[in-house]
């Protein structure tokens, strides 16, 4: 009796463990889906994303006139290109822009 107790009991950790793992997968697909896979090029002056109202992002990039997104990266340190005028190639991060905010860039690259 004590033995099939034992064997129940890891039987039951094994499959909660594997559950556990499962979902991990599917939080860590989820996000790579939260990006939109079109790349896209916006050239203008990348600057420091001071407190705002949105509160998402670390910089910005300002294009003609008035109109400027969001931006963060994982593959670039935009702090070397602040106050340049570059090229990026980013991706629309889904389900922004928030309380009137910008569209928010998953930056890539720049040119």
């Amino acid at each position: 009796m004590k033995l099939a107790l034992i064997i129940f009991t890891g039987v039951t950790l094994l499959l909660s463990l594997q559950t556990c793992n499962n979902s991990q997968s599917k939080q860590d697909n989820q996000t790579s889906a939260e990006v939109n896979e079109k790349a896209m090029e916006v050239t203008g002056t990348i600057k420091e994303q001071g407190i705002t109202s949105y509160q998402y992002g670390t910089h910005t990039i300002t294009i003609a006139g008035d109109k400027f997104y969001a931006l963060k990266s994982e593959a670039v340190n935009l702090d070397d290109y602040l106050d340049e005028e570059v090229t990026i190639v980013a991706k629309k991060i889904e389900g922004y822009p928030l309380s009137g905010g910008p569209e928010y860039l998953l930056v890539l690259e720049v040119k």
